[in-house]
């Protein structure tokens, strides 16, 4: 009953700040508005649901682009990234999302990047496209996992996120989720009050020499080990 009534509340919010967001985008085009809109949205939910959420390491964001790596564990991480990070974020999102009415226009005009990944040429250009757009400022977050973990152990890595790190060659901050999976377990339409909290950890660098299959791989398996090293029990 809960989370009935949650969806309840907080669809017609976000459905208002999403269409607000997009008009607003006519009007500012760097995009702050938007971003204003985002954070709100996520404060919000979070809000909404009486979930808490505190930031820690956010002394090792760089001053310039970056890409987040985060574990997934529910729903609820989107909101609390978007809520914490004291920086303005961007997101990954396959291409169809694009396409759904109000919310798509919105997060393009939001400047969020798609990706196609509908056949392997055009998943590459669609890679080296967003590599160009990280490089020329926009900071993003991706989930490694692909999907949310049902029991909170990370899932196996897709290469995808590290191919296009590598490509983009900004610094790659792993990021440590706890407390999502307890306040929204994946797979269930549950929710609970709970704290949230999220730690950025020191960017992962690759060395210097490596061909790029074998950095992605490299910093697959790093980045895979400095999340784990942060997860709670």
């Amino acid at each position: 009953m809960r989370a009935y009534l949650y969806l309840f509340m907080f669809m017609p919010v976000t459905a208002l700040l999403a269409l607000s967001a997009s008009i607003s985008t006519l009007f500012d085009s760097s995009g702050s508005c938007y971003a204003f809109h985002a954070r709100l949205w996520a404060r919000i939910g979070l809000i909404l649901n009486n979930t808490p959420v505190a930031l820690r390491g956010a002394e090792y964001l760089p001053d310039g682009p970056f890409i987040l790596m985060s574990n997934h564990q529910s729903n609820f991480d989107i909101l609390a990234l978007i809520a914490a990070i004291p920086r303005r974020i961007y997101w990954i999102a396959k291409k169809e999302l694009f396409d759904i009415p109000i919310f798509g226009s919105s997060i393009r005009r939001g400047g969020y990047i798609p990706l196609d990944r509908s056949d392997g040429r055009k998943a590459l250009k669609s890679m080296d496209t967003a590599a160009a757009i990280i490089r020329q400022g926009r900071s993003v977050v991706m989930f490694p996992e692909g999907t949310r973990s049902r029991d909170g152990h990370l899932l196996p890595f897709k290469r995808g996120g590290f191919m296009l790190a590598v490509r983009s060659g900004v610094p790659v901050i792993p990021v440590t989720i706890n407390g999502s999976g307890k306040v929204n377990p994946s797979g269930l339409i549950e929710l609970y009050s709970g704290r949230i909290t999220v730690t950025l950890h020191p960017r992962v660098t690759v060395p210097d020499g490596m061909k790029k299959s074998e950095a992605e791989q490299w910093l697959m398996e790093e980045v895979r080990s400095v999340i784990t090293s942060g997860l709670e029990n």
